[in-house]
């Protein structure tokens, strides 16, 4: 628990500094539930009834962000849009998101109209109190058994100031109160990011136009969503032409990625996994009846509705070992199941050809998401003909997977929006595929 509390401080720090305060949000907007006690804004339920085209507008209000200050040209960063618009999940069904969009009051400067740069963000947890739209408007939240920090505030404001719009998602189940969220799911997470370009193209207050160039950037979790979407993006959103893709440290590979964070800080990930995994694929449901103990379905319902910062707390260091009827770890009853395999294997990130330009970061010690896997898919995506950059980010092992995990997010961010702004002002990328073999 020791170990944890810095990275958790610093997390706060950081979310202080951009104006946080510690609120309840049932002030700012009529509830429709609560979740650990913290209040989801009514805005959050779906309607019955969906739109058929993807990236279609079901909803938008103004949305306060946490720092705003005035100036003759408007207020700094921008003006923030609560967003919830029409997607499709893995399954082909219709699905709600939410999100947020934000003009930028500043000027782009890159030439060309206005870009447009689709957030992923990084592992926020899976209680609807986690959503990252939520966070903007509150980047710390203490409120009821929740702890909550939207640390991904940072990398939208540096891309405002820059002048460049930015759409975030909140991914499928997250935020949105009919469904839980289906954590780190390879199509879900494409889907969702792509049609947040639609979505925002689509909004009134966006000077975006199907003419602005379009950028993703993600880190963790969100590196994952971006990397599928620079796969996906042929087949599902063909006329979103992407300028450049930001992936960094993706979790390319859930068989390898199961097995790091299990008993790790972050272990509390391994249950939004199984819980997203399950709500995707319901054929699994026998296995999980047949290996989860009580305590193991214990903990996937009350990690269901927990988000990152007070999941550290709950479950760092837990190990699945104490979720299964046999005593295996989850790592192990992959090994042992075939349909577990299977599914996974349709998660795996590297076997399609990126569309346009992306940089693949990763920290060379990260051994939460760890840095093998996500190198091997710069590799994969070099093999099939992919423009890659890759950026390996040397960092000392300091001996917890977290820090090791967190440190390249903070060390490599601004070399990731410098790389991308390029992108988007139309600078073409010198890919290192050749040289790759010779990094690390």
């Amino acid at each position: 628990m020791p170990a944890r509390r810095p990275l958790l401080a610093a997390a706060v720090t950081a979310a202080l500094a951009l104006g946080a305060q510690a609120v309840p949000a049932a002030g700012t907007a009529a509830a429709a539930e609560a979740s650990r006690g913290a209040a989801v804004p009514a805005f959050y339920t779906p309607p019955a009834d969906l739109p058929e085209a993807d990236g279609a507008l079901i909803r938008s209000e103004p949305l306060r962000l946490a720092l705003s200050l005035p100036s003759l040209g408007g207020p700094l960063p921008g003006r923030a849009t609560r967003l919830m618009y029409k997607s499709t999940d893995a399954n082909g069904e219709p699905v709600a998101v939410t999100g947020a969009y934000i003009e930028p009051t500043a000027a782009w400067r890159g030439g060309g109209p206005r870009p447009l740069v689709a957030v992923a963000p990084g592992t926020m947890g899976q209680g609807d109190q986690c959503a990252a739209s939520l966070g903007l408007e509150h980047p710390l939240r203490i409120d009821g058994d929740t702890v909550s920090v939207g640390y991904e505030d940072l990398s939208v404001y540096r891309l405002l100031a820059r002048g460049i719009a930015v759409v975030v998602t909140d991914y499928v189940g997250l935020g949105a109160t009919d469904r839980l969220h289906t954590y780190v799911n390879r199509v879900d997470g494409a889907h969702a990011v792509l049609d947040a370009v639609r979505a925002a193209r689509a909004l009134d207050a966006a000077s975006v136009t199907a003419d602005s160039p379009v950028g993703l950037f993600g880190y963790s979790q969100g590196g994952g969503a971006t990397a599928a979407a620079a796969e996906l993006q042929p087949s599902y959103a063909p006329e979103v032409r992407l300028a450049g893709t930001y992936s960094g440290a993706p979790p390319a590979d859930l068989t390898e990625v199961t097995g790091a964070i299990d008993g790790s800080d972050l272990a509390g990930a391994l249950g939004w996994s199984l819980n997203g995994f399950l709500q995707t694929e319901p054929s699994l449901r026998p296995l999980a009846d047949r290996y989860l103990s009580d305590a193991g379905r214990a903990a996937l319902a009350d990690l269901s509705t927990r988000c990152v910062g007070d999941a550290l707390f709950a479950y760092g260091s837990s190990r699945s070992t104490a979720w299964t009827t046999t005593g295996q770890s989850v790592g192990d009853v992959i090994a042992a199941e075939p349909a577990l395999q299977a599914f996974l294997g349709k998660q795996r990130i590297g076997t399609l050809k990126p569309s346009g330009p992306v940089r693949v970061a990763t920290g060379v010690n990260d051994d939460l998401v760890p840095h093998a896997q996500a190198r091997r898919m710069a590799v994969d995506w070099c093999r099939l003909g992919g423009n890659v950059t890759y950026a390996p980010v040397v960092l000392p092992d300091v001996g917890r997977g977290l820090l090791n995990h967190f440190g390249p997010l903070l060390t490599d961010q601004g070399d990731a929006l410098s790389w991308l702004t390029d992108r988007l002002s139309g600078k073409p990328a010198t890919a290192n595929c050749r040289t790759l073999p010779l990094l690390p």
